[in-house]
């Protein structure tokens, strides 16, 4: 009787209501068992957002969904949990001595007194462009110190990663060998063409938002693979690594992303100095140097689409790069008198939408850095940039006083990632979309957690 009142049940709410309202209730037990699993175990959530960083913008362009909405909630419930955990078992983490955390706090004070900036747009803009800018990084860094804290976590999170990011260079290699699907040519025919064809060649963009976000982000997880492929691992382990890493970068090469190619480089180039190998580092220096050799100064591989594309990153005469010093000297003289900068959302995408008729919503950021400066001033990006100096700086001494072991090992990739999209920041908005907020915000709480106890003992 059950299974038949259900049945009927079922049949006439999607006659009345559709298909999708029958999906959607035969879908509600799983996700209450879901819920109930989180609120147990909050690092689900967490894990639960990392997944679905990778797949996001590519769902976007299939579901007319308020997708980011839905994941913030994700993320918003697992702090939630992770707050009444604590607050029955009276069993407050400290977070008050972390000084990375500290850091990050400031930043975030800052901009939330960017509320009341005399050029703010209003709290709309500034409710949806903050969150790229400080409060994903505040909440996943926390959530990340304290529910993803052993060794099992940080292998479990560097599988998901170079798992996620392999699928995306599978579905890169069949959009450029196979064609790209229906809606993603409707995506590319509605404007993106312009950036994603170019003397009719297509700049891979896999299932991430465009292309300049995938080639950054296969030459960040591309750098961590060949860096883990150089430790201490078992032959399976170093195999396993090495075809990963390298399969990646060739992601990288396929997105035609001139500016990723600065997270490999100058990625490479601080692990080498880490490493504390002087036959490694004469290896590895003088491979890069040679490839940026023939890149910089030789035409060899010109017949080929990427290196061409890698080759116009080093060409500062680059009609796009001069495009940009432009841009920025329009913004200097513009900003000059705005030392709080234009308002949080006031720039990109957000400008657009809420004031589209606005200098700053017109002018093109391009860069990361720029869009900090145009948002919240030169006083906010000292502030920024001062957090991610200290990271680098604070990180990098404790690294080099650890003694070698594996974990060192995965520390410094990690390290290394973060320093290469610091680095290529400047290009491109790396850091501000997901999966790669992601991945840095949870490899720094990494990094915070390991080195602590490193220090300890």
């Amino acid at each position: 009787m059950l299974f038949l009142i259900t049945a009927v049940s079922l049949a006439f709410v999607v006659a009345k209501g559709g298909l999708v309202i029958g999906i959607a209730l035969l879908a509600l037990p799983f996700a209450l068992a879901y819920l109930v699993l989180q609120i147990k175990y909050p690092v689900v959530g967490l894990y639960t957002y990392l997944i679905i960083s990778f797949i996001l913008n590519g769902l976007g362009r299939y579901l007319d969904a308020p997708m980011s909405v839905m994941t913030d909630g994700i993320l918003l419930l697992t702090l939630l949990a992770e707050f009444f955990h604590r607050f029955y078992s009276k069993k407050w983490p400290s977070l008050k001595n972390n000084p990375v955390l500290i850091f990050t706090y400031v930043w975030s004070a800052y901009c939330v007194f960017e509320l009341v900036n005399p050029q703010s747009l209003g709290p709309g803009p500034w409710f949806f462009a903050m969150r790229s800018l400080f409060f994903y990084m505040l909440i996943i860094m926390i959530l990340g110190m304290e529910l993803m804290n052993t060794e099992k976590d940080l292998d479990r999170f560097l599988h998901i990663w170079i798992f996620f990011s392999c699928l995306a260079v599978i579905y890169g290699a069949k959009q450029l060998f196979l064609g790209v699907s229906a809606v993603e040519q409707k995506w590319l025919d509605d404007g993106n063409a312009l950036t994603h064809v170019l003397h009719g060649k297509l700049r891979v963009f896999s299932f991430y938002s465009d292309a300049g976000q995938f080639g950054a982000a296969m030459g960040h997880i591309g750098l961590v693979g060949v860096i883990l492929a150089l430790g201490d691992f078992s032959k399976g382990k170093k195999l396993f690594y090495w075809i990963t890493g390298l399969f990646c970068l060739w992601g990288l090469a396929i997105s035609g992303t001139r500016g990723g190619l600065f997270v490999p480089i100058a990625g490479f180039a601080i692990y080498f100095l880490l490493v504390k190998n002087m036959k490694l580092l004469i290896v590895g220096g003088g491979t890069a140097l040679t490839i940026l050799f023939i890149l910089k100064f030789t035409f060899i591989g010109q017949g080929n689409y990427q290196v061409q594309r890698m080759r116009s990153a080093l060409d500062p005469t680059d009609a796009s790069f001069q495009v940009r010093l432009n841009n920025q000297k329009k913004l200097k003289e513009y900003l000059a008198s705005r030392p709080l900068g234009g308002g949080i959302g006031s720039s990109g995408y957000w400008g657009l939408r809420f004031r589209p008729d606005t200098f700053l919503a017109q002018t093109p950021t391009d860069s990361w850095y720029v869009r900090v400066w145009v948002e919240t001033g030169v006083v906010g990006l000292t502030i920024y940039l001062g957090l991610f100096i200290y990271i680098l700086i604070y990180f990098g001494i404790k690294l080099w006083k650890m003694e070698p072991s594996m974990m060192r090992q995965k520390l410094m990739a990690i390290y290394a990632g973060v320093t290469g999209v610091t680095v290529a920041n400047y290009g491109n908005p790396v850091i501000g979309q997901t999966p790669t907020s992601t991945v840095i915000f949870l490899g720094i709480a990494f990094l915070y957690i390991f080195t602590k106890e490193e220090q300890k003992t």
